[in-house]
């Protein structure tokens, strides 16, 4: 009985992590959002606060 409880549950599980693997595949994006010269995130279409002069 436990077993099949604890089977579900893991099956359950793995289900819920395909669909959301699915469902927010915006990794890419986020490491696109980085600056390519210093590593920093970008916030804003703008350029970097490194790349600004001032």
């Amino acid at each position: 009985m436990y077993f099949k409880l604890i089977t579900l549950f893991l099956v359950a599980m793995m289900v819920l992590a395909f669909f959301g693997k699915l469902r927010f595949p915006g990794q890419k994006r986020i490491a696109q959002m980085k600056c390519p010269k210093c590593g920093r995130y970008r916030i804003g279409k703008g350029p970097c606060a490194c790349e600004k002069k001032g």
